[in-house]
């Protein structure tokens, strides 16, 4: 469940820290009602941009297939073991 918490906790940067890595995903901080800001600890921050990355890739090689731009696996490694005289 997502933490929400408003503005005005922002102080006590001691216990939002510790929220932040007990909870091991973004906390949402409002202002008067509505949603300002995003915090969320290191790790969570890099497994969110590691999976983003990987999302992305998998989007492009998908595109690739669509565009009919693949190769045979066994033509591939001829063509490795040929051009590195394997």
């Amino acid at each position: 469940m997502p933490r929400i918490i408003p503005i005005k906790d922002l102080k006590n940067t001691g216990d939002i820290s510790e929220l932040c890595h007990s909870s091991a995903e973004p906390v949402f901080i409002t202002k008067n009602g509505y949603g300002d800001m995003v915090i969320m600890s290191m790790e969570v921050y890099e497994k969110t941009m590691f999976l983003s990355e990987v999302y992305r890739k998998l989007d492009e090689a998908e595109a690739s297939i669509d565009k009919g731009d693949v190769y045979d696996a066994f033509d591939a490694l001829a063509e490795i073991r040929r051009k590195h005289e394997l």
